[in-house]
């Protein structure tokens, strides 16, 4: 009987590998420490949320109770709401008063700043000519000047023209104050803009007024929120220069009435009204970032997306 050995299986160049299947998994250690990274930065961010917003809260609470109960039971709730504190330094404090006037100079300063800003960015962003570094590094070193130098040359500048203890005077300053981040900002972001649609405005015979107050600025509008909500946060927190150039009593701001509001306690010791008024210059400022967050983000983010 014959028979015939199988020859052994031989591997040549044009079988392909074997391939082992996997599932797509990460190994375990990657997913360990995948899942212990994301519980530590959960953590931190749950702590600094903690540190931030528990102040806030305590401060809220804090301004309708009572003095005796302020310092008996300074984290318990309150039996009862005492809105008579809200009252009491709205009108005996007078923080109707400055509450106006802040909102009158902040209104003004903040207009002008991003008015003036973007404009002067635009050109900065837009426009070669001669000097326009020279310009714009000229802008970044005001952002590094410190106030406290200018203060005693700008007290006797606002003297000579008549501007001290006046409303126009310290709006004035204010967008002084405020322009070199705004322009620093808004040169930047207006660089990421496309050029074709203002070039296309050209070609239909738009000027260039038109075509930066019809066509850029309204592309710009999430840079302007962003840079608007800071100045808006530097300009009514504002306690320096307002102490220096604006000592008339009935032109104070709210920096400066709730520091007057604090002195004027002397052993008396008002803390209900003091904590109501804080939260009162506090309250605007939260809700200006709770309306606007988003467009905040989308404008610090728009340059990196484009």
């Amino acid at each position: 009987m014959k028979t015939t050995d199988t020859p052994p299986a031989e591997v040549t160049g044009n079988r392909p590998p074997a391939v082992t299947k996997t599932n797509g998994a990460p190994p375990a250690k990657q997913k360990r420490e995948g899942s212990v990274l994301n519980v530590f930065s959960h953590g931190m961010l749950v702590l600094w949320a903690f540190m931030v917003v528990m102040p806030l809260l305590w401060a809220v609470m804090t301004s309708f109770k009572t003095d005796a109960d302020i310092f008996g039971s300074p984290w318990k709730l309150p039996d009862s709401l005492h809105f008579e504190n809200w009252s009491r330094a709205w009108s005996d404090a007078h923080m109707s008063e400055y509450f106006l006037n802040t909102v009158v100079v902040v209104g003004f300063s903040l207009v002008g700043t991003l008015i003036l800003g973007s404009m002067a960015a635009y050109v900065l962003a837009r426009f070669t000519f001669p000097g326009n570094r020279f310009l714009y590094f000229l802008f970044i070193g005001g952002m590094s000047f410190p106030i406290m130098l200018a203060l005693v040359p700008l007290f006797f500048v606002m003297q000579n023209m008549s501007l001290l203890n006046t409303i126009p005077g310290l709006v004035l300053v204010y967008i002084a104050y405020s322009l070199p981040f705004t322009v620093f900002f808004l040169t930047a972001f207006f660089r990421t803009l496309p050029t074709s649609v203002a070039e296309a405005a050209f070609v239909d015979g738009a000027s260039h007024t038109r075509t930066f107050f019809q066509i850029m600025l309204p592309m710009a509008k999430p840079g302007l929120i962003s840079v608007g909500i800071f100045n808006f946060l530097g300009q009514w927190n504002q306690y320096m220069l307002p102490t220096v150039l604006n000592t008339d009593p009935d032109r104070r701001v709210l920096a400066q009435g709730l520091v007057e509001l604090a002195v004027n306690q002397g052993y008396k010791g008002d803390w209900s009204g003091l904590f109501a008024g804080l939260v009162m210059a506090m309250l605007p400022v939260l809700a200006a970032y709770i309306i606007f967050q988003r467009q905040v983000v989308a404008g610090l983010t728009a340059g990196a997306l484009k």
